[in-house]
């Protein structure tokens, strides 16, 4: 399945989980799983989880920048420098982790326990199709460096 890899633009996916996590929720099949949540509750679920998971992805995209390197997920290969300082002291992937964030708001926001199932795969498409064959790039750019790097700071947080 090899075909997948780095082919669909994270923020793309994002979407289509947003997407996909909404017509469950719509599913007569599955409204047993509907929480009662007030709308007040469900928005502050959604604006917390939208502005921390945007921040913190932003914090990685800021870090790219000041490193000058490319931000572009579908070319790993263009990296100029391997980025491990600021937000990448904690997380190898804070702008993969802001995105779980927001998409587990999303769920929030709908307020059923069938989209929020669906959040593991998002965890296990990324991490398959996205992440690891980045983290395969940046080895063959940086070699030792980015080993050292992948055993002190975890991949999602």
């Amino acid at each position: 399945m090899s075909f997948l890899e780095l082919k669909l633009p994270p923020v793309l996916l994002v979407l289509v989980f947003s997407l996909l996590m909404w017509g469950a929720s719509q599913l007569d099949s599955l409204s047993f799983l509907q929480l009662e949540l007030d709308f007040i509750v469900r928005l502050s679920i959604l604006l917390f989880g939208i502005i921390t998971g945007s921040l913190i992805a932003l914090l990685g995209v800021k870090a790219f920048k000041q490193a000058s390197t490319t931000v572009n997920p579908i070319n790993p290969e263009s990296a100029s420098s391997l980025v491990t300082s600021g937000i990448y002291q904690y997380t190898r992937n804070p702008m993969y982790l802001g995105m779980l964030l927001c998409v587990i708001a999303w769920s929030g926001f709908l307020a059923h326990f069938g989209t929020l199932a669906l959040t593991p795969f998002f965890v296990l498409y990324m991490s398959r199709f996205q992440i690891e064959p980045e983290e395969r790039a940046l080895e063959a750019l940086f070699g030792d460096e980015v080993l050292e790097y992948r055993t002190q700071v975890r991949r999602w947080c």
